[in-house]
């Protein structure tokens, strides 16, 4: 596919911290695509593309090249959100040889409410109605829910000149989160999206209050999908806390029959452990937080490292759950030399972190 690519585009970003901003880039996307590093340069190449990107003077030159025009507008956009959500609060100039189309995103789909229902105390479902449901059968897991204003017809987002989402704005304005498609019903041609309703008092939570208030007939979009596939493999480990439980169970949901799956899930308390239903054999050990210890700290990275020194080399190991967990099992499977093609280990949030990851 990456020899048949005919659709390129250049750009260049200008950011405070070249150098880091590039190790950033190649400690996220190592689990969206492979990451080839040098010193001053890496290669992401991933099935809409390659990316090229080399510190040149304090900046970060970047080559793109497609196998079509829509997957080159994809890369695009993909480089430009996370390169801004890097920066931070941080000064960033992106540019690009030519400046992006400002028609409507090629990836959104308009779904309605069909109906909202609790699992667990603490995780509820929301089941979508969507007219074509073909692309969120393969390929990635994870889209953007984009709710808009209620009482106003919608407003999609486009696309600005440097590649990033243009999102509407004022009284258009849309809620924008990140979430896992948790199953496909492709008889009744319905999406399922599982949010977590957070317990802690306090704390912003626009997509939970909006999965708690949905009804019949609400309208929104999601755009993707996108980040994250399904494991293909006859042995699988999967650790994830409630912010990945339902890409676990979508998993465990779809695995062909025989299927060996070993599974460590931590959750607040037994109340929100659910049944996961599965063609395979699943081994699963739910990790209560309430029973915790005070002042305890990454168990659910001890109780996962513990387990994998005990995986052989063809097993496919899926993690995902805060940043710091991440880093520690990542670096527990580079000790061990686990093949990187047989990992998806990608952290989903990060501890006093309020801004969104792109997906």
């Amino acid at each position: 596919m990456n020899a048949a690519a005919q659709f390129k585009l250049s750009g260049v970003a200008l950011p405070k911290d070249a150098e880091s901003m590039l190790d950033e880039v190649c400690e996220h996307f190592v689990e969206h695509a492979e990451v080839q590093r040098s010193d001053n340069a890496t290669l992401l190449k991933s099935e809409i593309g390659t990316a090229h990107m080399r510190l040149e003077d304090g900046r970060l030159l970047i080559d793109l090249a497609c196998p079509t025009q829509e997957a080159l507008q994809m890369s695009r956009t993909v480089i430009a959100e996370h390169l801004f959500y890097f920066a931070g609060g941080e000064p960033l100039e992106l540019t690009w040889s030519e400046p992006a189309p400002r028609a409507r995103l090629p990836n959104i789909h308009e779904v309605a409410v069909v109906s909202a229902e609790n699992v667990t105390p603490h995780m509820r479902r929301v089941k979508l109605a969507c007219a074509d449901v073909t692309p969120f059968l393969s390929g990635g897991m994870h889209v953007r829910i984009l709710v808009p204003p209620k009482g106003r017809p919608p407003v999609w987002p486009g696309l600005r000149e440097d590649g990033r989402i243009a999102w509407p704005e004022g009284e258009d304005g849309l809620l924008v989160r990140v979430y896992t498609i948790r199953a496909v019903d492709v008889e009744r041609g319905e999406l399922w999206i599982d949010f977590l309703q957070h317990p802690a008092p306090g704390i912003a939570t626009p997509g939970a209050d909006f999965a708690r208030d949905a009804r019949p007939g609400d309208r929104l979009a999601l755009l993707g999908p996108g980040g994250g596939g399904l494991p293909q493999a006859s042995s699988i480990f999967l650790a994830g806390d409630e912010s990945a439980l339902p890409a676990i169970a979508r998993i465990a949901s779809e695995v062909p029959a025989g299927t060996r799956m070993q599974a460590i899930i931590e959750v607040e308390e037994a109340a929100e452990e659910q049944p996961l239903p599965t063609a395979g054999a699943l081994d699963l050990r739910w990790l209560h937080r309430k029973a915790y210890p005070p002042g305890a700290a990454n168990v659910l990275a001890e109780a996962a490292t513990s387990a994998l020194a005990s995986i052989d080399g063809e097993t496919f190991v899926w993690v995902a759950c805060e940043r710091e967990d991440v880093r520690i099992v990542r670096a527990f499977l580079k000790n061990r030399r686990h093949d990187r093609k047989r990992m998806y280990v990608a952290w989903y949030w990060e501890r006093d972190r309020v801004q969104e990851e792109p997906a």
